[in-house]
């Protein structure tokens, strides 16, 4: 669940920027501290994913608002599953999803933790943006890694404060960064380079 801040001006809707869904908007109960990933954080993100987002399985683990999730569906992503432990969420983004016509998005109401102690099914991508106040990085990362939960070459896309370090898995290669504000984005391959 992400939670932090957002403008007024975005306060109860988000917007997709792209794809079969673009200009479709979520929305959002109006809870203190929600802080969905900017129009403009996400279209640079899934430029970067253009080449591998069609046909993925993807996970968004602290969905929150879910426009991490539902903006990979708009562009071609085979199936996600939003991990968001607030009930008021998980029920909003469900109905998102129903009116938006998207059966391959299935919603679990869970802490992420918990949804990782499960039995895995292998991820192509993850979103990793926890609220920030909680910093729950380097645990969730720990757990997708030793769990089973990537797949050999996953991608895993990082939000965290500008001046947060979070401890992330060895074995996971920095592609390309950027910052927006006090906000700095991330994606990293497991197992090396992005060819």
């Amino acid at each position: 669940m992400r939670r932090v801040r957002v403008a007024p001006s975005g306060a109860g809707r988000v917007r997709i920027v792209a794809g079969r869904l673009r200009g479709s908007k979520l929305a959002v109960p109006d809870l203190p501290g929600l802080r969905p990933t900017p129009d403009r954080v996400r279209e640079t993100l899934f430029n970067w994913l253009a080449p591998t987002i069609e046909g993925a399985r993807c996970l968004d683990l602290f969905a929150g608002t879910g426009a991490l999730g539902v903006e990979a569906l708009s562009r071609g992503a085979a199936h996600v599953t939003f991990v968001e432990r607030d009930p008021r969420l998980a029920a909003a983004l469900r109905d998102n999803l129903v009116r938006l016509d998207q059966p391959h998005g299935v919603v679990e109401c869970a802490d992420a933790q918990a949804f990782l102690r499960d039995a895995p099914a292998p991820f192509d991508l993850v979103f990793l943006d926890p609220p920030f106040a909680e910093a729950r990085w380097a645990d969730a990362a720990a757990a997708l890694e030793a769990g089973g939960w990537l797949k050999p070459a996953a991608l895993v896309y990082v939000e965290a404060p500008a001046d947060a370090a979070p401890a992330l898995p060895a074995g996971w290669t920095l592609h390309r960064e950027g910052r927006a504000g006090a906000v700095r984005y991330a994606l990293y391959r497991r197992g090396g380079a992005i060819r």
